[in-house]
């Protein structure tokens, strides 16, 4: 299976493609600014030093992917989201945070809902645009992210409210996997990853 992560020189980026190469079956294309400066090519490992807000780069990097893993964060979200639906992506997983729907209750992190944090706006509307798509997603909704050696999450769907503002990395990996395990699982869904913090 070819499974490219878009930010995977990202803290998150770096996690799960470590993760991806403790599996044989798995082809990865790494995909960032600064690819090349982190990963050596390989028969396991292609690296691409590319800005993915470059529609023209990013289809050339994407080419036979089964599945995408989109782990940047910030401003450039929208223009990515934008370039993956008109590149018509065959799988992806996108991260995003929690608080986009204001699905954060009082007292358990309301201060990141939208209506209460303008730097949400570029993430809602980055996703907004997946969702408005024909792609087959998958959103992941996700808080502070914990780098522990623990595995604690809860997930709740759109519509719910969140459980949590924190989000522990070995969690949020071990959702990625079992989605590309088995692709169809959460499909067109935005779902929350977060501790239980209510």
């Amino acid at each position: 299976m070819n499974i490219a992560i878009i930010g995977a020189t990202g803290n998150f980026g770096r996690l799960f493609t470590a993760k991806l190469l403790s599996f044989p079956n798995y082809q990865i294309t790494a995909i960032s600014k600064t690819a090349e400066n982190l990963y050596e090519n390989s028969h396991r490992v292609t690296a691409k030093s590319i800005d993915a807000t470059n529609q023209k780069d990013l289809k050339k990097a994407l080419e036979n992917q089964d599945i995408i893993l989109c782990a940047v964060s910030g401003p450039d979200q929208v223009a990515i989201a934008r370039n993956l639906v008109e590149l018509d992506v065959k799988r992806l997983i996108f991260m995003s945070v929690v608080g986009i729907y204001n699905e954060l209750p009082e007292g358990n992190g309301d201060e990141f809902n939208l209506d209460n944090e303008p730097e949400q706006r570029v993430h809602r509307n980055a996703v907004d645009i997946l969702e408005d798509s024909s792609l087959d997603y998958t959103i992941l909704r996700l808080g502070y992210i914990a780098y522990q050696d623990e595995d604690d999450y809860t997930i709740t769907e759109k519509g719910e409210a969140a459980k949590g503002y924190v989000s522990n990395a070995k969690s949020i990996e071990k959702v990625v996997l079992d989605i590309i395990k088995r692709p169809e699982l959460y499909s067109r869904e935005s779902i929350s990853i977060t501790k239980d913090m209510s």
